[in-house]
């Protein structure tokens, strides 16, 4: 099973934005270097279990919030990663990645046990 750090590191970030923190005031709270943080929230660096039980605290939720679905062959992190990408389409765009994607499918119909 492969971790995706990328993704919990965008969470750390998000949870941090959502505080109205700067990496700054975040890594002073956690006693490390703002490098740290910033690698974290690049998915650089592997956070520690230590480190998530310390980032739940502040951020006050459970440490599964940061961590869910982060495993990259999940069928919910390629969702939401699509999603992203859709929602950041206009309405033309989202219309000709359909025809695209479409197109692509009736070529290419999944094996069976693709998804």
């Amino acid at each position: 099973m492969a971790i995706d750090y990328m993704i919990i590191g965008k969470r750390i970030q998000e949870k941090r934005k959502a505080n109205g923190w700067t990496q700054e005031q975040l890594a002073e709270k956690l006693q490390v270097t703002v490098g740290y943080i910033s690698q974290i929230e690049r998915g650089i660096t592997k956070v520690n279990l230590e480190m998530l039980g310390k980032l739940s605290n502040l951020y006050d939720c459970n440490v599964a919030n940061l961590i869910t679905d982060s495993n990259s062959e999940s069928a919910q992190y390629m969702n939401n990663e699509f999603s992203s990408l859709i929602d950041g389409l206009d309405s033309n765009e989202k219309r000709m990645f359909k025809n695209m994607l479409e197109s692509y499918v009736a070529e290419n119909p999944p094996k069976y046990g693709d998804k």
